[in-house]
């Protein structure tokens, strides 16, 4: 399937990356699990590490910004307090969040050097794949979450129906993975949704004819990821920036809507661990607004590149306990 930029749609005025993808952001992994079995499970997993080493011991600075909190994203009380990662991110369905954290505190047990550890602030964030899958039904697993903690890999991104993206579905159509990056000067910033949300789409500020399948409600998670050394505070003001992304692309931001962004730096001068603060200089206030900018193109393009690699697909409403069809956005 083609991407925004395959079919001609350029997002914005600072380039892409070589990948366009979360993972232009060196050392930025990721990792999916995609479950499509029988008639009714359309679910999976999506993993994002910051870097392939003992994240608990080798944390990262991050920021988190809700703009509408209908949903239940574990672990944000802690980022926002403490202003850091201490475990990788998972993408789930709103049911597996408890197994999710599971898998992620199993995960960081096993790590090198962990052996001692007695708390473990996993960060798990989900949309709610009812829509074609049967949610009730326990998957994924625990261990189908660290599968996908095992499968994250640098490099290209697969997108549209994989991972957390299986069964969402956005503006009435099948929705999914998205990814897109952007180079401000000397840095990076990449983004990673998971689109299942509702409006009326617009791309790139031109507004689409109304679909009978229109939706109004519905989530989204954005990750966005910089080599830029940024505080905590600063990667909470980048984060909020991803909403202007979301807005542009005719979001509803309705009561039902989940809406949540978490950002973080790799910078190597920025990560902590027992015994060892932050060193060296972060970027200004000053500094911050062209990857403000950017954050916005790479997350509208990053939705746009979701909904453009989904395909139609079949699957169970399991809040109306039948099967349902959602049409990609080219049908």
């Amino acid at each position: 399937m083609p991407r925004a930029r395959d079919k001609g749609i350029v997002i914005g005025r600072f380039p892409a990356g070589p990948l366009n993808a979360i993972t232009d952001v060196a050392g930025v992994a990721v990792g999916h699990v995609t479950l499509v079995e029988g008639d009714r499970i359309r679910t999976g997993a999506t993993a994002v590490l910051p870097h392939g080493g003992n994240l608990f011991r080798d944390r990262v600075p991050a920021g988190v910004s809700i703009l509408n909190g209908f949903g239940k994203f574990a672990g944000l009380s802690q980022v926002q307090e403490l202003g850091e990662l201490e475990t990788p991110i998972l993408l789930t369905n709103t049911l597996a969040v408890g197994r999710a954290v599971q898998a992620l505190v199993s995960h960081t047990l096993a790590q090198p050097d962990n052996d001692r550890v007695t708390s473990v602030n996993a960060v798990v964030g989900e949309t709610n794949d009812s829509r074609l899958n049967d949610i009730r039904a326990g998957r994924p697993t625990v261990d189908e979450h660290r599968a996908a903690l095992a499968a994250a890999r640098t490099g290209p991104v697969a997108e549209g129906c994989v991972g957390a993206g299986t069964g969402t579905v956005a503006f009435g159509v099948k929705g999914g993975i998205g990814t897109a990056s952007r180079i401000v000067g000397p840095h990076v910033l990449g983004v990673l949704v998971q689109a299942n949300y509702g409006g009326t789409l617009r791309i790139d500020g031109a507004p689409l004819p109304q679909r009978p399948e229109h939706d109004v409600d519905g989530s989204i998670v954005m990750v966005l990821a910089t080599d830029a050394p940024l505080c905590a505070r600063n990667l909470t003001r980048l984060a909020t920036r991803a909403f202007g992304g979301l807005a542009r692309t005719g979001a509803a931001l309705s009561n039902g809507s989940g809406d949540y962004a978490l950002a973080f730096s790799t910078a190597e001068s920025q990560r902590r661990g027992p015994g060892r603060p932050p060193s060296g200089a972060v970027l200004g206030n000053d500094e911050m607004s062209p990857l403000f900018e950017a954050a916005i193109e790479a997350s509208e393009e990053a939705i746009l590149n979701a909904l453009f690699m989904a395909t139609a697909m079949q699957g169970w409403n399991a809040g109306q306990g039948d099967a349902e069809i959602v049409a990609a956005i080219g049908d």
